[in-house]
């Protein structure tokens, strides 16, 4: 199955988090799994049910995965947003690309344009992405390409087509379309009356309901960049009907011979640059995970104090932090309200 994440395995250092299930529950004989490989990279769903069968949850869950290719992959010609990257703008688009769209352009104006789902050209152009790398990125060709980025040069007309103020804008979802896929399976669970479940698709999660064995909130264990050939944890949460997502590149990163310091580079949608950034990840708790997924990526470019400012104004939103210190070390920095385990 050609996917939304082709080259999830390639890029994973550089993309996502490191989160993984933590729980007692793996004796637990009421609990059912069901897992596999789709929108490039794996998923398992952990759940609690006298009704769905692992079978029949794997069959729908590749229905529903087909579905979200058809509209948001740009690894398939024919799809909506491969048509619209074409030039197309007589494509009518579907509930779950109008979905995603909307979510882009709120957390692009709460980051004031520090997520931008049209800066896929520059990735590629810095070696970041999967597309032809540059072998340098002068002023004016980073000027070039910054032409053909800006989400507020996109529109979801009133007909539910996409306007775009350059053919050439270039459309890439990555950054939130497998948080909102976790989201479409997480909604399937509860229409099929399922109370208990955690979801995964690549480190992006959803739980819902409480663990069969400990009658407590789910837990989630998020890895220690630090940690050496045996894998260890740095951190353990408690979702309480919520999502978590994680951004992180400390598996790829470069350190300063003169200080010491961990630094990886992230690239400004608004200026064109390749900056390093001392932010080696950044993990977000959500109501949803399409939103979690979103901000954890905004996260990893913004200016730390800025991002702290932006997660202390929203309300519904936690987040933490993995960070290059003086040391040579990492630190961690949590929002007030992060349910971290002690």
């Amino acid at each position: 199955m050609q996917s939304i994440f082709k080259d999830f395995k390639k890029y994973s250092s550089l993309f996502i988090g490191f989160i993984i299930f933590f729980s007692c529950d793996s004796e637990d004989q009421s609990l059912q799994r069901t897992q596999g490989y789709a929108l490039g990279t794996t998923y398992s769903i952990s759940y609690v049910s006298n009704t769905l069968t692992p079978e029949q949850l794997t069959h729908s869950v590749d229905s529903l995965f087909k579905v979200l290719n058809q509209s948001l992959s740009t690894y398939i010609p024919d799809s909506d947003i491969s048509k619209i990257n074409k030039g197309d703008s007589l494509v009518v688009v579907d509930d779950h690309f109008v979905k995603v769209y909307r979510k882009a352009t709120e957390v692009w104006k709460r980051t004031r344009g520090f997520f931008d789902p049209t800066v896929g050209a520059l990735v590629n152009a810095y070696g970041f992405g999967p597309g032809k790398r540059l072998k340098t990125v002068s002023q004016n060709q980073r000027d070039s390409i910054l032409v053909f980025t800006g989400w507020s040069k996109t529109k979801l007309t009133e007909k539910f087509t996409i306007s775009k103020k350059y053919p050439n804008i270039y459309f890439d979802f990555n950054a939130l379309a497998k948080g909102y896929a976790v989201d479409v399976l997480a909604q399937y669970l509860i229409q099929s009356q399922v109370d208990s479940f955690l979801v995964e698709i690549g480190g992006e999660i959803v739980a819902q309901g409480k663990s069969p064995r400990s009658g407590q909130n789910w837990k989630i264990a998020i890895d220690d960049p630090k940690q050496g050939e045996e894998r260890s944890f740095i951190q353990t949460v408690s979702l309480n009907n919520q999502a978590l997502a994680t951004s992180g590149n400390y598996r790829k990163f470069e350190i300063n011979e003169e200080t010491g310091l961990r630094s990886a580079h992230s690239i400004n949608p608004i200026t064109g640059e390749a900056i390093p950034s001392k932010v080696l990840s950044a993990s977000v708790i959500a109501p949803d995970c399409m939103t979690a997924d979103a901000y954890a990526t905004a996260l990893m470019v913004m200016p730390i104090e800025d991002s702290q400012k932006l997660i202390d104004s929203i309300p519904e939103l936690e987040a933490y932090w993995i960070v290059s210190d003086s040391n040579k070390g990492v630190m961690e920095l949590f929002s007030s309200g992060f349910p971290k385990e002690d």
